[in-house]
């Protein structure tokens, strides 16, 4: 631990604002790297009342504190990565580059999972075993979720990424919820063969960017979190077409089937689902900004 004089810290704090402004980078997000590096509540920060204290604890001394902070500003990386952290849920979590940084609308999928669940009374029959998968788990963010909500259930994590698949791991441990998810490297199904007919639930957030956007997204996105994970194809569907086709096979009757998709996709991914005809009662839901961002259905 570093300890780093109360003046000194404000001083540079309000240095930061200034230039996060001039950057075009939210503020907050200053507030926010103290939060995780200090011993600073959110409240004296956005207070300054630490800056007449002889010295605050912090994880790392000052100047590291603005060499993180300039990458933040000239190479565009993410803050959640320049500090390995990100809040989720009730969650601290680690991340890297590896994984995608979980954002604050994806919370809702594990709500509206969990919702789902209670009302479809048709598929609780004698569930004594419920197994759940999370596809493409990345930092496990959703696996988490679900088993903190589900504590009798077993979570399937699965990541093509061994090194995504790490992190969700170390997250799991370290939330000490590694005992209510097994985790899987492979692509989406291909590992849980074993669970054919037996699922009660999918919860995905895969890869919808179509190809050609990528490039034109944020450089915190587009230049530092895996690509992987958010290429989606020439229409951002391909990943999206695979869990609609092989999901009825892991599924049991009534099982539920959520994705997270881009805006604007909703209408096409209704479609897929109807075609395939082995699903019903679909439902779109919005994240908190009202875009369709959800899409539910369960299994015939």
């Amino acid at each position: 631990m570093n300890s780093i004089s109360g003046a000194k810290l404000y001083s540079w704090y309000q240095q930061a604002k200034q230039s996060a402004l001039a950057n075009n980078i939210d503020p907050d997000e200053v507030d926010w790297l103290l939060q995780v590096i200090t011993n600073l509540s959110n409240l004296s920060i956005r207070l300054g009342s630490y800056a007449n204290q002889s010295f605050i604890v912090s994880q790392r001394p000052l100047w590291k504190i603005e060499e993180l902070w300039q990458r933040r500003l000239q190479e565009r990386v993410p803050v959640q990565y320049l500090v390995n952290t990100v809040f989720w849920r009730r969650f601290q979590l680690r991340v890297t580059p590896a994984v995608l940084i979980p954002r604050p609308e994806t919370e809702l999928i594990i709500d509206i999972a969990i919702e789902a669940a209670g009302q479809n009374k048709n598929s609780l029959i004698a569930d004594v075993k419920q197994h759940w998968v999370d596809l493409g788990t990345g930092s496990g963010a959703i696996a988490l979720g679900l088993a903190s909500s589900l504590p009798q259930a077993t979570i399937h994590a699965v990541d093509y990424s061994p090194e995504a698949l790490g992190v969700a791991q170390e997250n799991a441990e370290q939330l000490n919820l590694n005992q209510n998810i097994c985790f899987y490297q492979g692509s989406w199904w291909q590992p849980l063969e074993f669970l054919q007919g037996q699922v009660r639930g999918m919860v995905s957030n895969p890869p919808y960017i179509p190809t050609s956007q990528i490039s034109q997204l944020q450089p915190e996105v587009a230049n530092h979190e895996p690509h992987l994970a958010l290429d989606g194809g020439i229409d951002g569907l391909n990943d999206i077409r695979h869990l609609v086709q092989v999901a009825p096979h892991y599924l049991i009757s009534g099982g539920i089937w959520l994705i997270e998709i881009m805006a604007g996709q909703h209408h096409a991914v209704v479609k897929l689902l109807e075609q395939q005809e082995k699903y019903y009662d679909i439902k779109i839901f919005p994240d908190l900004s009202g875009i369709e961002r959800f899409v539910l259905a369960h299994r015939r």
